[in-house]
């Protein structure tokens, strides 16, 4: 397997592209063929130009690649997949919970179709993690659009007219995008707590400079794809009713808090955010699935009726599309070039399944849905 198309997103709101110009021009020589849709990377900052220096065949439409397209690689799910090939990898995120029709259909084609979020979070797979390397920048982005809404600067700041005290930042869930958001918080200059179901991320935090919240839910603890288990209805309330109270405090409120494959959980409700400052800014970065924060709509920004703004973070990495295009390119590159794929010798890139990675993330293959947490 060769050949590959790289499409142009469809979704009008995506701004990034699959692969990019650089990484291209580092594979040909490694076997691989590309097509590439006209207008894949404008939006990133990429040119068809770019692609044809990089080495790679300009096509008008996806549709034209099909026929002899070994390999496709996307960002987001396709809206239709009818015309491509029998066995052809397809490479994209597939949201596989909650598209158990669209995995029908790739099985129906006989199509392979590996879903990106699927790829498993384990050191050997690090360079793949597409999670990671995407959340780490919508963490950073969640900082900068908050402050740029605050009615005050983050920083401490001493003049003739008087001191202006440090604005406070409270970040809920300390994953990837939680650690971004701490670090970016801290070199703008603000004084930061944070707080996380697992225990284990207080040292993480503190290596960061901010502030620990420690609230004591009894037993807590992490999956082994490294996102925090879902808490009972107790430990919810008593974690509500201790964040609430650093919440009254701060300026800015970030919230990241999802739960693999299922429905976010609430932290922020109507009571809390009343008791907030007017003026402060919540970023809620799992409105998406459900929401963190009461209120919270996806793709707006809602003012609550004592000022306090709740920013939707849907996807913040879109609006860095050059190096979220970047880093999400070096993960499928990682992906295509990994040893238990691909044979340097033969300079041939196989579907292995004595693979874990493979195992981890390929949904469908000859006929059939063979990963085990999607059949049936």
């Amino acid at each position: 397997m060769k050949k590959i198309l790289v499409c142009k997103e469809q979704e009008a709101l995506e701004t990034r592209v699959a692969l990019i110009p650089a990484d291209i021009k580092h594979l040909i020589p490694m076997g691989f063929e590309f097509k590439v849709v006209s207008g894949a990377g404008i939006k990133s900052g990429f040119s068809d130009e770019a692609y044809k220096e990089a080495g790679a065949t300009v096509i008008a439409k996806e549709e034209d690649g099909y026929a002899d397209s070994d390999i496709i690689v996307r960002i987001l799910k396709p809206t239709k997949i009818d015309g491509i090939k029998k066995d052809t990898l397809h490479i994209s995120y597939l949201d596989p919970f909650n598209e158990k029709e669209l995995l029908n259909k790739f099985a129906s084609q006989e199509l392979m179709a590996v879903s990106l979020e699927m790829i498993p979070r384990t050191t050997l797979a690090q360079k793949m993690d597409v999670q990671s390397s995407q959340t780490s920048l919508a963490g950073y982005v969640a900082v900068v659009n908050a402050a740029a809404k605050l009615p005050k600067i983050l920083p401490m700041m001493v003049t003739p007219a008087g001191t202006i005290n440090p604005a406070r930042v409270f970040i809920i869930g300390v994953g990837v995008a939680g650690l971004q958001a701490i670090a970016t918080a801290k070199r703008l200059g603000a004084r930061v707590d944070a707080f996380d179901t697992r225990p284990v991320v207080e040292e993480q935090v503190k290596s960061l400079g901010a502030s620990f919240v420690k609230i004591d839910l009894g037993e807590m603890g992490q999956t082994a794809q490294g996102y925090a288990k879902e808490l009972t209805p107790e430990q919810i309330a008593k974690q509500k009713e201790a964040q609430a109270k650093v919440c009254e405090k701060a300026n800015i409120v970030i919230t990241t808090a999802k739960v693999f494959g299922r429905k976010a959980p609430r932290l922020i409700e109507k009571n809390v955010l009343d008791r907030m400052q007017p003026g402060s800014i919540v970023v809620d970065m799992a409105v998406s699935t459900g929401g963190n924060v009461e209120g919270s709509k996806l793709g707006e920004d809602v003012v609550t009726e004592n000022g306090v703004t709740i920013m939707s973070g849907d996807l913040l990495e879109r609006q860095v599309p050059y190096d979220a295009s970047k880093m999400l390119s070096g993960n499928i590159t990682a992906f295509l070039t990994h040893a238990g794929f691909y044979d340097k010798e033969a300079k041939e890139f196989k579907v292995n399944l004595d693979d874990e990675i493979m195992k981890g993330c390929l949904l469908t293959k000859d006929g059939a849905i063979i990963h085990e947490r999607f059949k049936g």
